[in-house]
């Protein structure tokens, strides 16, 4: 992963306060060793050295161009952060990064901007998140930490119970499933990572002269991060009416909105049906409060919460194809997710990394990561978020937008729940999706054609 990244834009409802956010950043990374390591090479091996920090090296309040943020701030946030996948960071000191964009753009609410990137060797997703969570506040309470969607239950065959009037044959059926799925799905995972590879798509273009040397090593052009907010309530209306979950919608509608644009780009007849694979990153921390991290940091125990990177990966098919019926791809999806459900791929991929690593080395490990992005088209995750309005340092949040880029696909799809909105996160290679902006908008269109339909399906059933 040396060349992986996680960038969050966040927007603030205030001016930023430089000295009040600058002592917030040196108090949220105290407690967190690794923000204050670098890597360095001893013997050819690497390891974890620790440094001093000095916080303000790494608070970036850039210069821009005044004229080019009066005509387009939306635009001049945009250029900003897209430079940040191509601006190299120093490597003699953490790679960790705040950068303070102190003017408002068109988004309702927002008077300025944050930037962090970070290494993803720091963390993944989950725990930086869980991390920032811990140093923000309750707007409502400023004493009190931000209130977190109560954690729902994990359902599938690895989580389910068999009734206890269940026979013994249906016992033996259901492990049988459960093996047998699991087996597949590790057959499939194998063939991905030695031969196996998606077919060329505008999603997916044929290698072009060294973009991709065939490991994951991957030359990227500039990336470009893009977000457009939904109505976590409109979501949930579309689950419960659909009797599936949040991930299913989320998946139904990054499934119509890609068919939408591939078959708007390449000009295949629409009754042509296509398959792609997505890398999907799954938490395989057991589920738990925010504030039993924060008491674990408190308690000078933070490898308790396990840091750094604690994911497994499932490859998850994505269909396009042109349905008449929008609800169709979430139908589609809830199969899909469903079927992923009762197999334990995601533990074995896992522990299957983790091996690699221990007996082969790094280069073992990025043989694997680097063969399972090359040979797949996209990547696609969900966060969840706080539950109401948080402060940062002081700052009232807006929105949170996470993504990341440095691996080989050219679109990474994140969401991000907070508060009442949905965020969609686009991270795109602008070479090969220049009309970036257009995909963004075939997500909002293909949701708005969702909601729609489940408006039509509930009145029908009213009415009939």
């Amino acid at each position: 992963m040396e060349d992986v990244y996680v960038v969050v834009t966040i927007g603030l409802g205030s001016p930023i306060n430089v000295p009040a956010f600058t002592a917030g950043v040196a108090n949220l990374i105290s407690p967190y060793p690794r923000f204050h390591c670098i890597q360095v090479t001893e013997g050819g091996n690497r390891r974890w050295a620790r440094v001093k920090v000095n916080v303000d090296e790494h608070i970036v309040v850039p210069e821009l161009d005044p004229v080019a943020v009066a005509a387009n701030p939306d635009r001049a946030v945009e250029d900003y952060v897209a430079s940040l996948s191509v601006y190299p960071m120093d490597p003699s000191r953490p790679r960790w990064e705040f950068h303070l964009l102190d003017f408002p753009t068109s988004e309702p609410g927002v008077v300025s901007t944050v930037a962090i990137r970070a290494h993803h060797s720091l963390g993944d997703g989950v725990s930086l998140m869980v991390l920032l969570l811990a140093s923000a506040r309750s707007a409502a309470d400023p004493t009190s930490l931000p209130v977190m969607p109560q954690q729902s239950v994990r359902t599938g065959a690895i989580y389910a119970r068999q009734p206890r009037h269940a026979g013994a044959l249906a016992r033996v059926w259901s492990w049988f499933v459960l093996m047998w799925h699991t087996m597949v799905d590790l057959c499939f995972f194998a063939a991905t990572i030695l031969f196996l590879r998606d077919p060329h798509t505008v999603f997916k273009p044929a290698a072009d002269g060294g973009d991709d040397d065939g490991d994951g090593v991957f030359h990227h052009h500039n990336r470009r991060f893009v977000h457009r907010s939904l109505s976590l309530d409109d979501v949930k209306f579309v689950k419960n009416a659909m009797n599936c979950t949040v991930n299913d919608v989320l998946l139904g509608v990054a499934s119509a909105a890609l068919s939408r644009y591939y078959f708007r780009k390449s000009g295949d007849i629409n009754t042509k049906e296509i398959c792609l694979r997505s890398v999907l990153g799954v938490n395989i921390r057991p589920t738990t409060s925010l504030q039993t991290y924060v008491n674990m940091i408190k308690s000078d125990k933070s490898n308790e919460v396990a840091w750094g990177n604690q994911l497994g990966q499932i490859l998850l098919k994505i269909h396009l194809a042109m349905h008449d019926d929008p609800l169709a791809y979430v139908r589609k999806a809830k199969e899909t997710m469903d079927r992923k459900k009762s197999s334990l791929e995601v533990v074995f991929t896992h522990k299957t990394s983790e091996c690699f690593l221990k007996m082969f080395g790094p280069k073992g490990g990025a043989f694997i990561f680097g063969r399972m992005f090359t040979n797949t088209t996209l990547s696609f995750s969900n966060m969840i978020g706080p539950a109401e309005q948080i402060e940062l340092y002081g700052h009232p949040v807006v929105f949170i937008a996470p993504s990341a880029y440095g691996v080989s696909q050219a679109l990474i799809v994140h969401y991000q729940s907070y508060n009442s909105i949905m965020k969609v996160i686009l991270s795109v290679d602008e070479k090969t999706i220049p009309d970036y902006h257009q995909l963004l908008d075939d997500f909002s269109l293909s949701f708005e054609h969702i909601m729609d339909a489940t408006s039509r399906l509930l009145a029908s059933i009213k009415k009939e």
